[in-house]
């Protein structure tokens, strides 16, 4: 009797906090975190950013055209000495210079820098994607990892439900057997001292609760006083396995990727580098207007009009050995980026095996626990009827339901680090599911 009347206890305070409260199940949180929160929604911005550099014109393979004017003026004092031996002066004498038009230029051959360049673009825009991909990656563990915290939490708060309710039927028996002489006020003190503790204890476990919820909110990016039910149970994968966690871990650890793709960036710096050895040819056009006028001198105003178009090309000779020095580092570079990538494998296999064992480890404390905690709930239930009957003393049972509490923290405890060691793996391996 006194068993269903604590697992009614459960149910009717688990649905009197539903009332009225949002439902949130993990999904959803997650679906609201890659919606709101600020770190996915920067890192959006700048994969946007990357995308947008990718054209052909930032790698310098297309024209540029520029509409140009120049007005010179001046006023001087000018003495002419001419080839007939006449001098000619004049105070004040004013010039005028007036040109504008149009001029193109295109670089058509740069040691194929350019192509160097675009493809670097075309790797920045990866290199975004990944990082996206990390941050929410990151951000859905942390999401993950509250939700299951308040989860247990919330699960070690009904108990401590439970437990008072048990509390105050202890009273209410202690206080039976005190009005009719078969036991001493000091049990009924140390009962009631019992319950207070009990109490106090559901006190600090509701603070503890309202504060993971808004911890849990400010993730969310969203008001922090939303209050929320959540669902209670954790369902743990327990199909994974190593050789194909490391597998899947090579291929798309999110910080491996980025330090391979480094690699090929710094491959491609090298390229570009390269590229000032050869010669760069340029094409030059324009249509041009020019006007000018001279108060001293053989012709007083002048006007011409036309195309203008040609070709520069130019090679680096000396550079005060500027280009071996910048090869040599772009060199060291790429060597680092190679050293980076074995010492990234090395750490994500060294991660991904101690998460493994420890993935293990949990697996088998959960289910430990879980017979830990119905061996306490049944040492209550036995300890209960013996208490009512007073065939043990206060103190026997107190310890029984202190017992019950602490198995059902563990069991609580061992669920949520179980789910960590499973967030985690899919973590290192970059495919967090559900």
């Amino acid at each position: 009797m006194k068993r269903i009347l604590i697992s009614l206890y459960f149910g009717v305070s688990i649905f009197a906090i539903a009332v009225g409260q949002e439902l949130l199940t993990v999904q959803h949180a997650v679906e609201i975190a890659l919606e709101n929160n600020y770190d996915i929604r920067l890192s959006q911005n700048l994969l946007l950013a990357a995308k947008e550099n990718k054209t052909y014109g930032s790698a310098g393979m297309l024209p540029n055209a520029t509409a140009d004017l120049t007005q010179n003026n001046s006023i001087q004092n000018a003495t002419q000495l001419q080839n007939s031996g006449v001098e000619r002066s004049l105070d004040n004498a004013r010039n005028n210079n007036l040109t504008y038009g149009i001029n193109i230029g295109w670089t058509i051959f740069d040691g194929l820098g350019m192509f160097a360049r675009f493809e670097k673009l075309q790797e920045l825009e990866k290199q975004g994607e990944l990082e996206l991909k990390r941050t929410i990656l990151a951000t859905v563990g942390d999401v993950i990892t509250v939700y299951y915290t308040i989860v247990e939490q919330q699960n070690l708060l009904s108990a401590l439900d439970s437990s008072i309710l048990i509390s105050r039927e202890r009273l209410r028996t202690a206080e039976n057997r005190f009005s009719i002489g078969k036991a001493a006020k000091l049990e009924v003190l140390n009962v009631q001292v019992n319950l207070n503790e009990d109490i106090s204890a559901r006190l600090r476990q509701i603070e503890t609760v309202k504060n993971l919820k808004t911890m849990l909110n400010g993730i969310l990016v969203r008001d922090l006083d939303i209050d929320f039910t959540i669902d209670t149970k954790v369902s743990i994968d327990r199909s994974l396995v190593y050789g194909d966690l490391f597998e899947r871990a090579d291929r798309f650890n999110p910080d491996l990727q980025i330090i391979i793709l480094n690699r090929k960036l710094a491959e491609l710096d090298m390229q570009e580098i390269k590229s000032a050895r050869y010669p760069t040819v340029r094409l030059n056009g324009g249509y041009n207007f020019s006007r000018t006028e001279s108060s001293l001198g053989f012709v007083a105003q002048s006007n011409s009009k036309g195309l203008t178009y040609g070709l520069t090309a130019s090679v680096n000779i000396f550079d005060g050995l500027n280009q071996r020095r910048n090869e040599r580092v772009a060199k060291l570079q790429i060597d680092n980026a190679s050293l980076q990538i074995e010492q990234q494998r090395l750490a994500v296999k060294t991660g991904l095996k101690t998460a493994y064992e420890t993935y293990l480890t949990n697996i088998e404390l959960v289910k430990l626990e879980r017979k830990n905690e119905d061996i306490a709930r049944q040492n209550l239930d036995i300890t209960l009827a013996k208490y009512t009957i007073g065939s043990i003393s206060a103190v026997e049972f107190r310890d029984a339901q202190e017992n019950f509490i602490n198995a059902i923290s563990r069991f609580n405890a061992a669920q949520l680090q179980a789910k960590l060691s499973e967030i985690q793996l899919k973590e290192l391996v970059g495919q967090i599911d559900f």
